[in-house]
């Protein structure tokens, strides 16, 4: 396959589609402006041609890691399949109005933690984050909830896509999408 983006979509189809967590799931990986990685899983929200989308908190941690260093990788693990995709590029947040789609379509209690929530933040107790919601569900209440300025997504725009195919005797196939010009171009690497 030429298309590394139709055989990922294809792939997460195989594991389960894209309203099954376990299929969506990604390790996302950033780092920060002196280069320390961090890793945590967040749910892919959005894959097409000009990559992979995600929405976090722009003021948590990997939000803050983007903005020093706009680079990331994901990782897809599918064991039951025996299948791994890595994907590497750099990262932009995505045009206000995709955000604002995306938050507008969330379950309310969502949009509400959203606002609740200073992610990554210290949190002196559970009891205060719960306050924090009964302030702004009172806030809201009988009106739409506004996506935060401090929330919204980003799109992974990925130069590299190695996907794994796992086989007996660890004979692994590897075929690993670069991308230059816009063009992807296939290599196959040893297990």
């Amino acid at each position: 396959m030429t298309d590394p983006i139709a055989l990922l979509s294809r792939w997460i189809d195989d594991a389960g589609g894209s309203d099954t967590i376990d299929a969506i799931a990604m390790c996302l990986a950033t780092a920060d402006a002196q280069a320390r990685p961090s890793a945590r899983v967040v749910l892919l929200r959005g894959l097409d041609q000009r990559g992979l989308r995600f929405y976090t908190s722009y003021l948590s941690r990997k939000g803050r890691e983007l903005a020093e260093n706009p680079w990331a990788a994901a990782v897809f693990y599918w064991p039951h399949l025996q299948r791994q995709v890595r994907a590497e590029g750099d990262v932009a947040p995505l045009r206000e109005e995709e955000s604002d789609s995306y938050f507008g379509a969330r379950p309310r209690g969502h949009q509400l933690a959203a606002w609740a929530s200073e992610q990554s933040e210290p949190l002196e107790s559970y009891a205060v984050l719960e306050e924090r919601f009964a302030h702004f569900e009172q806030r809201f209440e009988g009106d739409d909830v506004p996506r935060p300025h401090s929330w919204g997504g980003y799109l992974l725009a990925p130069s590299r896509i190695e996907f794994w195919q796992g086989q007996p005797n660890r004979m692994h196939e590897r075929m690993l999408y670069t991308r230059s010009a816009g063009v992807w171009n296939l290599t196959r690497l040893q297990p």
